[in-house]
């Protein structure tokens, strides 16, 4: 990050701010296309700023959405986005309901199913145009008797699939129009060790047999017009796949920390948040304003942001990152000021701007302020 071009091009820091460096996002799109061989489905938890979001979206090699909410995507629908898949499963019926009577939102919004329940609850649901739904295929493998990883879908086998796209096909008021493999594993592991490298490569191997039969097996009872897969850590390992068309990934388009650590991928850091110093209780310490974001998943430093400048300057381990205020201790502190701001970065990419009604979009010497999903007043989880 070059400080000096920020600190000149940024407002004076009164409290805690996102900021987005442009140039960096739109490097890291370039990048990430580059590594793809199909187009990208932009996952919008990794962003949660829907202007942001149709930047990129208007570059090529992106399309279409990956929502984590049933809402967010008929919203998302209604401003005007395209091509949205749900990624997660809903048991929500009013949101269904809503998209099958919407002969726009029917066409646009694809749902998640992985048990026979919710093809139910989308079937009765569906009081107008039938619903496009998708079925999520479980790629978590067994290694050695341990499973690694993900816990999401009741559906693994060629034959399970088969029979959930049997049953779909039976409903007149459900068209399965997609598969989805999320090779968790794979795609969001940072490759920190020959153990996590051996990991991969083994259920790479696994998974790449496992995908080809799975959309075999359901074409026998559906047309499908999509086979999704992949995230930002596991887009060029598809480079020979053949089977997926499109693969999923948002985060590195910020860049933020856990992924800093993966093999063939090369990412900068796009989206910091910004603390202003408060307090000054010794020469080497300084106190900023709140800082206590810390990331979901399992609890460690993993999760919690580091500073990014100026360089040097962290936690106290009994303290850490704090709700309404962050003391930090290095060399660097010595020559700063009241006021003086400090530049964070979060371990997740969109989670961060769930703390903000706003992000600044700064590219060269403008500046714009883009309101978050929380800034336009959206909530989705």
């Amino acid at each position: 990050m070059n400080s000096v071009h920020y600190l000149s091009s940024l407002p004076p820091v009164v409290a805690p701010m996102a900021v987005v460096d442009n140039a960096a996002m739109r490097a890291n799109a370039v990048s990430m296309r580059e590594r793809s061989p199909v187009p990208i489905r932009l996952a919008s938890k990794s962003i949660r700023v829907r202007g942001l979001i149709e930047e990129v979206l208007a570059q090529p090699g992106f399309a279409g959405v990956l929502a984590y909410s049933a809402p967010e995507a008929l919203w998302l629908v209604s401003k005007g986005i395209r091509d949205v898949l749900v990624a997660y499963p809903t048991i929500d019926p009013a949101t269904i309901a809503a998209v099958s009577n919407d002969p726009v939102a029917a066409r646009e919004v694809t749902f998640m199913v992985d048990l026979p329940e919710h093809l139910e609850m989308v079937r009765a649901a569906a009081t107008g145009a039938p619903v496009r739904v998708c079925l999520d295929i479980c790629c978590a493998v067994s290694l050695g008797g341990l499973q690694v990883g993900a816990h999401r879908s009741s559906i693994r086998t060629p034959e399970q699939a088969a029979a959930l796209a049997a049953s779909a096909a039976k409903e007149p008021q459900v068209r399965l129009v997609g598969l989805m493999f999320y090779d968790a594993q794979i795609a969001g592991v940072p490759d920190t060790g020959p153990h996590i490298r051996w990991m991969k490569q083994r259920s790479w191997g696994e998974l790449t047999r496992r995908r080809a039969a799975v959309r075999r097996a359901v074409e026998d009872h559906a047309d499908l017009e999509f086979v999704n897969a992949g995230g930002t850590g596991s887009l060029h390992w598809f480079q020979d796949d053949g089977v997926v068309t499109e693969l999923a990934a948002g985060s590195g388009l910020f860049a933020p920390t856990l992924f800093d650590r993966y093999d063939g991928a090369e990412h900068r850091p796009a989206a910091f948040f910004v603390s202003p110093v408060v307090r000054k209780p010794a020469e080497d310490v300084v106190v900023a304003a709140f800082g206590g974001y810390i990331a979901s998943g399992p609890v460690g430093s993993s999760r919690t942001p580091t500073v990014a400048f100026p360089s040097g300057l962290k936690p106290f381990t009994h303290e850490g990152f704090g709700e309404v205020q962050t003391p930090l201790r290095g060399p660097a502190a010595r020559g700063m000021r009241i006021g003086d701001p400090v530049w964070f970065r979060h371990a997740k990419a969109g989670e961060m701007c769930e703390r903000f009604d706003e992000v600044l979009l700064v590219d060269g010497e403008q500046i714009r302020r883009i309101p978050t999903y929380r800034g336009e007043g959206k909530n989705f989880g």
